[in-house]
């Protein structure tokens, strides 16, 4: 019998949410524009690799995993429709407010999943508490028809997609040295 250890998919999903969020909220803070790299990388790192990411973490029987990175990976794949079914004759452009009660439920299940990372390493709790965050600015920012809030939360996704990346690299640097390269606040 061969050996049975299965690949950490985590790192896979963290890196395709943290560098997809932090090019949206290179938008949000008004430096580039919402264009095609945003777009693409929402569907095929955002979405569909963080998908197969937590399909991944079912094989492991990581019920938490399975449920983070499925369901980013379809917040991403859900977002790149909004913006184009419109410009492809689908759909009218979303309303502002139904936008941001879309951004509103995503921000109480990321709360909710946010209080599962209590058990777990410090930096993964610190994404999910930023993306809380995040999400609650973002739709107070299209319910209140405020760019200055939209522009807040866009720093605020840096920091987390930010996080997101140095979480995903400490994992895989941690377990390819053996040892703590980028501390990640794992609980023992």
């Amino acid at each position: 019998m061969g050996n049975t250890t299965l690949a950490n998919p985590a790192p896979l999903g963290l890196m395709g949410f943290g560098m997809t969020t932090v090019l949206l909220n290179l938008h949000n803070i008004g430096l580039f524009p919402l264009d095609g790299i945003i777009l693409a990388m929402g569907i095929f790192y955002g979405g569909i690799a963080q998908i197969l990411a937590g399909l991944l973490e079912y094989k492991k029987g990581n019920t938490f995993g399975l449920t983070a990175f499925t369901s980013y990976g379809s917040f991403w794949l859900t977002l790149v429709a909004i913006l184009l079914m419109p410009k492809m004759g689908l759909a009218d452009a979303a309303n502002s407010h139904f936008l941001g009660v879309y951004l509103g439920l995503w921000g109480v299940f990321t709360l909710f999943m946010f209080f599962g990372t209590l058990k777990g390493a410090r930096m993964l709790q610190f994404v999910f508490l930023s993306l809380t965050v995040l999400f609650a600015l973002l739709a107070v920012g299209h319910l209140a028809d405020s760019e200055s809030v939209v522009h807040v939360a866009g720093w605020v996704g840096i920091v987390c997609g930010a996080s997101a990346i140095y979480l995903a690299m400490g994992e895989v640097l941690n377990e390819q040295y053996g040892r703590t390269v980028l501390p990640i606040g794992e609980k023992h």
